[in-house]
């Protein structure tokens, strides 16, 4: 991300407009890494959020700070002793580098007026929030640097400020154009890109690849620039120092394909024209804010799905192997009927049997000839018998129980997979979320009690979409949601869609005056095949009839259904292209 000097910049005079003047009325510390002032001022309170975190640091105004811990750490209470009630007097940034000090006037324990200074420092994993007293001294840091961390300077408190090494770079503010040029152009070894980063003060590499994209439309080596590469060089510098003059950003960020926003500047990055999608912000606070807690959410959605993917993998696996291991039992039980007629063979001979013999030589009325038995010596012929019919019946039982329980794992693993077919369509935190309570809800997975008492969230409604002559279709979510759309939602005339003999969503096609029309069945047989297990084939098969024939088995598991009356259509997976509700938080 470009939160280079010159985003800095401007970041420090929008923020300082704002909030100089103003004075602290709170003080919270949601982590180790961040902070959050409370600033009051005539017109109204300001949240001045700083984080320290190597992967986000920055500072900017907030709209929504993160929450609080129950217990303020030691830092916390001390910043709340040291500037609760001080005025900010100044924002001042260092050149272009990215330290930005924040001086407060405040009063100390017995009334004396002091000046304390808050320092950010806006470095990767180096990023610090710094108090400073008025000898520039450090009172505390959300990151203390001792010697062993840093034999450049200490950050403790007691210890002499001491500024992060400067770089020798130019000021664009002041530099004239030409000479900045030159400057850059005296790197001949380096790319461009390189040498922009090497001679401009506040420059990322992002901005730096920027100039050299604006330049020559790639990462040339200096010495290749034609004449005219070197005006559009100079071009894109004037670009850069305009804006800083006249203080115009054009402050946007970037968003992939999946939509997560993965780089942010003051201008439009040219280099990720189409590629990428381009999102403006009125202002910085608001682009990070933004740009923060979508990324954000995003990798924590990611992390949860992957989690639970991971999850509903190991049940699935471990169904799969039982299952394995209970039809391999089965097949064991298969031969049940030989201990039967062995059985049936001694008792019918055992007048002619004794013990103490280890075979048994009778005659098989089955087969029409003599037949040896190996049996237990101990045992008489009687108990020998005995001994066969228990272990007859034992595998009968075992039978009756293993084929009961094949069924049902059978079942088990025909539900898991369209859990995991509707997971890997899912790209909403809460629809992971409601998935994964539908499958402790289950017994498949165990539920997590921190003992808190959990607030009730409302549950994400379907998918709805309008087909091109505007019927009503509705698609379910997960598979809780797909019984109460097939049986509490569903209405008289309505059609009830489903892809033929594989995972995916129940789709409700809802009539008019209880009739619908066969483009709209064919339209939501496209959207039902495409919100499938098979929506990359070429031509799915897709069943539907009317709702009211859909039934649900006593017992069944969530998404289940039976259905004997219908017809079949086979479509294309489409994509629904008239949305009409992609996301509705209310429950129907």
């Amino acid at each position: 991300m470009a939160l280079d000097g010159i985003f800095l910049n401007f970041l420090t005079a929008e923020t300082a407009n704002a909030v100089v003047g103003a004075k602290v009325d709170k003080i919270h510390q949601p982590s180790k890494n961040e902070l959050v002032f409370v600033m009051r001022t005539r017109t109204g309170m300001f949240k001045l959020y700083f984080s320290a975190d190597a992967n986000a640091p920055r500072f900017h105004i907030v709209e929504n700070a993160p929450e609080n811990p129950q217990n303020p750490p030691m830092l916390c209470m001390l910043l709340r002793k040291r500037l609760t009630g001080a005025t900010l007097t100044a924002i001042e940034q260092q050149g272009l580098d990215r330290v930005v000090f924040f001086k407060f006037d405040a009063t100390n324990e017995i009334g004396d007026r002091e000046k304390l200074t808050l320092v950010a420092e806006i470095m990767s994993q180096h990023s610090n929030v710094i108090l400073l007293d008025e000898n520039m001294a450090v009172i505390d840091a959300l990151k203390r640097v001792n010697s062993e961390k840093s034999s450049y300077r200490l950050v403790l408190p007691g210890a002499l400020y001491k500024l992060p090494p400067a770089q020798n770079k130019a000021d664009i503010r002041f530099g004239d154009i030409d000479v900045l040029s030159s400057l850059v152009l005296e790197n001949k070894n380096s790319k461009l890109s390189g040498a922009v980063l090497k001679s401009i003060s506040g420059v990322s590499p992002t901005l730096a690849r920027e100039v050299s994209f604006r330049t020559c439309f790639e990462d040339k080596g200096v010495f290749e620039l034609s004449d005219i590469e070197k005006e559009r060089l100079k071009a894109a510098l004037s670009y850069i120092k305009n804006a800083l003059l006249l203080n115009s950003p054009e402050m946007t960020a970037v968003k992939d394909e999946t939509g997560k926003p993965f780089e942010f500047s003051f201008l439009k990055l040219s280099q990720y024209t189409g590629v990428g999608e381009f999102k403006k912000y009125e202002s910085a606070s608001k682009l990070l804010e933004a740009f923060y807690l979508e990324r954000n959410e995003m990798t924590r959605t990611h992390s949860r799905a992957t989690e639970l993917f991971k999850q509903l993998e190991t049940v699935i696996e471990r169904t799969s192997r039982k299952l394995s291991n209970q039809r391999e039992d089965l097949k064991r039980c298969s031969g049940r009927d030989e201990y039967r007629i062995k059985a049936e063979l001694i008792t019918a001979s055992q007048y002619s049997l004794k013990k103490g013999d280890c075979v048994y030589e009778v005659f098989d009325y089955y087969s029409n000839e003599n037949v040896k038995i190996e049996v237990d010596p101990a045992l008489s012929p009687s108990l020998n018998a005995q001994k066969l019919y228990k272990e007859y019946r034992k595998l009968c039982t075992a039978q009756k129980m293993l084929t009961e329980l094949i069924e049902e794992n059978e079942k088990d693993l025909l539900y898991l997979e369209s859990v995991r077919d509707l997971l890997c369509r899912s790209t909403l935190e809460r629809e992971f979320a409601e998935i994964k309570e539908e499958l402790v809800s289950q017994g498949f997975l165990k539920s997590k009690k921190n003992g808190k008492k959990q607030m009730k969230k409302t549950s994400l409604s379907p998918f709805e979409f309008e087909t091109s002559d505007g019927y009503r279709v509705l698609v379910g979510r997960n598979n809780i949601q797909n019984d109460k759309l097939t049986f509490k939602t569903a209405k008289k005339g309505d059609i009830w869609l489903h892809v033929q003999k594989a995972p995916g969503s129940h789709v409700l096609l809802q009539s008019k005056n209880g009739t619908v029309s066969d483009e709209a069945i064919v339209e939501a047989a496209e959207t039902a095949a495409f919100f499938s297990s098979v929506k990359s084939s070429t031509v799915v098969t897709v069943d539907y009839t009317d709702a009211k024939n859909i039934k649900k088995p006593n017992g069944a598991k969530p998404g289940f259904v039976v259905y004997y009356t219908y017809y079949s259509v086979n479509v294309k997976p489409k994509e629904p292209k008239t949305l009409k509700t992609f996301l509705n938080q209310k429950t129907n």
